[in-house]
């Protein structure tokens, strides 16, 4: 027991070194021509494999339990994403709540108003009255002194509220604030589970058509794929990895991520993982552009021309964006963010996605690590560097699977990092950089 224990600490470490290792980016290319020509030698073996997997179809147990758990996995996405609609639809209505009570007190105010003015006008027509005739309207003289007290006291009460009003009114508009708030993190969340969810889907067709490909090849199938990546499916998926996008390759993306881990320690396949989830190695790095109008923060879809409102936030990031843009001697009006989701805002930019806040404060470190003075954050060297110093910050660098995701919630998310809602983000990160871990260990072998 003893031997075996200390044999898995050393496959444990040994495995915590390859992760941690580095590869060539040339070495990437190599790999991706010979995964080509693999691909190549399969797609003509497979048709001879296709009628021996036939004949032994009823044996795939192990992929119909994997269909099965997919299947699972689909409907509870579907019923979390049903959840969060209703959710939305019940913010939705509490706004529109909200906004009928502002309504209601317009109208008090306008009510109150009249009020004012029906007062104002009666006491103009008593400082108009000589004072004797005002004296002889009255029985008593004590009537005519009542009567000016309930003067000042009403125009007191009136005054007092229109004060009450307008403060609850306030009241009302900041909680209407917060609502939309709320509504654009739900909605920010069900986009990202409707992407899960489709990743399930197509998780599940994949194995779908394997469990008709191999359907009694099931150990036979699992070897092949082990001992020498000689499925189609498998190696397609390789080179989709190893391309990377038309803004970054993937050889390029390894270099970068490369150079970030020697400098902050953060994994590179986990650094991968980030950008591709931020903005699939910067082959969406946002499709709003910043126009400040009709209002400070305001912008449009960049090819649409679409108006949106709060695409970045006037109070925190259109400043530091300005300066950004000048000191690169960019116009700020031409440079893609991305745009807001309902309720919320946009203007996270280039690869990494950073805020126009965040990226200002970042700027000194990266520049000493890039040399990059300024630093731009469209540019894929220094956008690696500024998520990879970022994250480890965020902890990342101290690395293990809690270590990593718990740091990529808190990118996503900030304080609010830890909330149940969030959790797929992280699992979304973590599964891309096993992926990526697994196409780089292919390489180093």
């Amino acid at each position: 027991m003893a031997v075996f224990i200390a044999a898995i600490f050393s496959l444990f470490f040994l495995s915590q070194k390859i992760n941690a290792e580095e590869i060539d980016p040339n070495a990437v290319l190599e790999r991706r021509q010979q995964l080509e020509e693999e691909l190549a030698k399969l797609e003509s073996q497979i048709a001879s494999y296709q009628a021996t997997i036939e004949e032994k179809q009823r044996e795939a147990t192990t992929f119909e339990r994997d269909i099965a758990i997919l299947d699972a996995g689909i409907a509870k996405a579907k019923l979390e994403i049903k959840a969060r609609d209703l959710n939305i639809n019940k913010i939705v209505a509490a706004i529109n709540d909200r906004s009928q009570i502002i309504d209601g007190f317009l109208g008090k105010i306008d009510e109150e108003k009249a009020s004012l003015a029906e007062f104002f006008r009666r006491m103009n027509e008593l400082d108009n009255t000589p004072l004797i005739e005002a004296l002889l309207g009255y029985e008593k003289l004590s009537d005519f002194f009542a009567d000016s007290d309930n003067f000042e006291s009403i125009q007191k009460s009136i005054q007092e509220s229109l004060a009450a009003i307008r403060s609850i009114k306030a009241d009302t508009e900041t909680e209407i604030e917060d609502l939309q708030n709320k509504k654009g993190e739900e909605m920010e969340l069900r986009a990202l589970q409707t992407l899960e969810k489709k990743r399930k889907e197509e998780a599940e067709e994949n194995k779908n058509n394997l469990l008709k490909l191999t359907k009694g090849k099931e150990k036979e199938y699992q070897k092949l794929l082990t001992s020498r990546q000689k499925d189609a499916a498998a190696i397609r998926s390789q080179l989709f990895l190893l391309t990377g996008s038309p803004s970054i390759p993937f050889e390029k993306a390894v270099e970068y991520a490369n150079i970030a881990f020697r400098a902050t320690g953060v994994r590179p396949a986990f650094l991968l993982g980030v950008i591709a989830e931020e903005s699939n190695l910067g082959e969406n790095i946002g499709q709003c552009l910043l126009t400040n109008s009709p209002s400070k923060g305001d912008g449009k879809g960049k090819n649409t021309g679409t108006l949106f409102r709060r695409v970045m936030k006037s109070t925190r990031d259109v400043d530091p964006f300005i300066r950004i843009t000048a000191k690169l001697g960019l116009d700020p009006m031409q440079m893609p963010i991305s745009c807001p989701q309902s309720g919320g805002y946009g203007g996270a930019m280039g690869p990494a996605q950073f805020i126009p806040s965040t990226w200002e404060s970042y700027e000194s470190r990266i520049a000493a690590l890039t040399g990059h003075n300024p630093p731009n954050p469209w540019n894929p060297y220094d956008a690696f560097m500024a998520a990879a110093l970022y994250l480890r910050n965020l902890g990342a660098a101290a690395g293990g699977y809690t270590a990593e995701r718990t740091a990529a919630l808190k990118y996503f998310a900030g304080g609010n990092w830890n909330k149940s809602s969030w959790a797929f983000y992280g699992d979304d990160v973590m599964a891309l950089a096993a992926k990526y871990q697994e196409q780089i260990d292919i390489i180093l072998r």
